[in-house]
């Protein structure tokens, strides 16, 4: 091979290839640009050159393995530029393609310009390290793998500018399992995710920067999807870092997230997602995001998040699209844009997320109108209206076909009536969130059949369900039908979550009675 003369030294690194493997050497690459004009196989054979900004291999896939091979094939130090200038995903246009069997290194190279930096497919892959590798301006991904890769490492690498994920483990018909992403730079990752598990089992993300991702995709991304084998075992997103990570979705019209889960193509259950100390630094969008992509509400669980840091958030620290449970705790936020939780499960007529966990703080709060999305740091809007309308209501006691659900129906000839000559009795509706309330309203039925009645109540506030503070004190309010059966009570504007009347006593029937429990700001 003659360096610098465009001509085709193909013929001459098969020569070369073949003579380093028969006599257990490594095949030195001195300075200079090489043309690779068609791709080369490799096995159980070494490869460097002088360092990345010194030996060039220059062609749209240098590297291509076919079929299954030994594997210890060590690639050291050299640059691959291609010429690809458009995504031809029929063609195998990767700095390498195919399988590199076990115990393979690819270590301190410079890709740019080819569809793909190392897309693995083809046959099992084990035990490969691919290290301190600068990755750039490719069609498609960083690094694929494609299938059947374990027990390997992808550590130190530097992506920037990719067509598609940066670093992905798809588990494409035989599941990724094993595997480690750590310490990673992936910046401006576009139209998809700066790091992406789709399906695979016992693998783990730790101490990787992603940065700066544009439309379709997020920061870090677990997800069911791609006709991927199902996650499982212990999944593990450890000590990453996402800035300005997430952004608007064309197609859904609301953001992604920093770091999301999908169910898209089966339910995310049978699985330990673990995710500590991840710092989330300016999302344009919500930090964490839980979603069926398809729309079909599949259940998310086995997610455990603790010891999380938000700083700024463009919309919610949490935004959840579809049923299931999650444990979050120990998560701190500040600069939230809008307010801390979206909860509003699609298909909407499925129940919202369920959330535990403790020590949170800096994020209260739940968009009201899942209707509506909020443009980014626009900040949660005061509620209008009754405010107790259609809100979880309890009490005390009722008797058979009058619940409490019945007083915040928004229909005054439904009631709510409590077990006969047991005062005292409650009624207690939930905001959903600490809200500022100053005024309820009382309703009985409005029909002159109900004569005129005074109950004996007061009016209890409460920020978390637990001790309640009197904000109107017990007095006698009569409802009479000439008025609409109908009192209203004013006091001083209050920060409230749960809302409750306690009765004591009723001139008009032995119970406590309401047809509507309304409050407003």
């Amino acid at each position: 091979a003659t360096a610098n003369d465009a001509s085709d030294d193909s013929a001459a690194f098969r020569t070369g290839l073949s003579a380093a493997r028969a006599q257990g050497k490594e095949l030195w690459v001195p300075p200079g640009r090489f043309e690779i004009g068609s791709a080369l196989g490799i096995d159980q054979t070494t490869v460097r050159g002088a360092g990345a900004w010194h030996t060039i291999l220059h062609g749209n896939n240098v590297f291509k393995n076919d079929g299954q091979v030994g594997g210890n094939i060590r690639l050291y130090d050299f640059a691959v530029f291609g010429d690809v200038t458009e995504r031809r995903d029929d063609q195998p246009e990767n700095a390498f393609h195919g399988v590199l069997g076990a115990g393979s290194v690819v270590s301190g190279l410079w890709i740019q310009n080819t569809k793909c930096g190392l897309w693995l497919m083809n046959g099992a892959t084990s035990n490969l390290t691919i290290e301190n590798n600068r990755i750039l301006d490719t069609m498609a991904d960083g690094v694929n793998f494609d299938s059947n890769v374990t027990n390997s490492t992808i550590r130190n690498n530097y992506l920037r500018n990719t067509g598609d994920d940066g670093l992905a483990l798809w588990s494409n018909g035989i599941a990724d399992a094993g595997n480690s992403i750590v310490g990673n730079t992936v910046v401006q990752p576009n139209l998809a995710n700066g790091i992406a598990l789709y399906g695979g089992r016992d693998n783990s993300v730790r101490g990787n920067l992603v940065r700066d991702t544009n439309a379709l995709g997020g920061g870090i991304t677990v997800a069911n999807r791609f006709q991927s084998v199902p996650l499982a075992g212990t999944i593990t997103l450890a000590d990453n870092t996402t800035l300005r990570a997430g952004a608007l979705d064309p197609n859904w019209q609301f953001g992604v997230g920093a770091v999301w889960f999908d169910a898209r193509e089966q339910a995310i259950t049978g699985v330990q997602i673990n995710v500590t100390n991840l710092r989330a630094l300016e999302s344009p969008y919500e930090a964490l995001q839980f979603i069926d992509g398809n729309g079909q509400g599949k259940v998310i669980q086995g997610v455990n998040v603790n010891g999380v840091t938000v700083q700024g958030a463009g919309t919610f620290v949490v935004q959840a699209q579809t049923q299931g449970s999650v444990s979050i705790s120990n998560l701190s936020a500040s600069g939230v844009g809008v307010t801390g939780t979206y909860n509003c499960p699609y298909p909407t007529n499925l129940s919202p997320m369920s959330f535990s966990g403790s020590g949170n703080s800096g994020w209260t709060g739940t968009w009201s109108d899942c209707s509506t999305w909020p443009q980014p740091n626009t900040g949660n809007p005061q509620p209008t209206g009754n405010l107790a309308k259609g809100r979880p209501a309890s009490a005390s006691s009722s008797v058979g076909g009058y619940p409490a659900s019945n007083a915040v129906d928004g229909n005054a000839n439904t009631y709510w009536e409590s077990a006969n000559g047991a005062f005292p009795q409650t009624l207690t509706v939930d905001l959903g969130n600490a809200t500022s309330v100053s005024k309820v309203v009382l309703k009985l039925p409005p029909s002159s059949a109900w004569g005129t009645r005074t109950q004996t109540l007061s009016v209890l506030g409460s920020v978390d369900g637990g001790g309640y503070s009197t904000l109107v004190g017990s007095r006698g309010v009569t409802f009479d039908p000439a008025s609409g059966n109908t009192a209203t009570l004013t006091f001083g504007a209050t920060t409230q979550r749960f809302l409750r009347l306690n009765i004591t006593g009723n001139t008009g029937w032995p119970a406590g009675q309401a047809a509507e429990f309304e409050v407003y700001a």
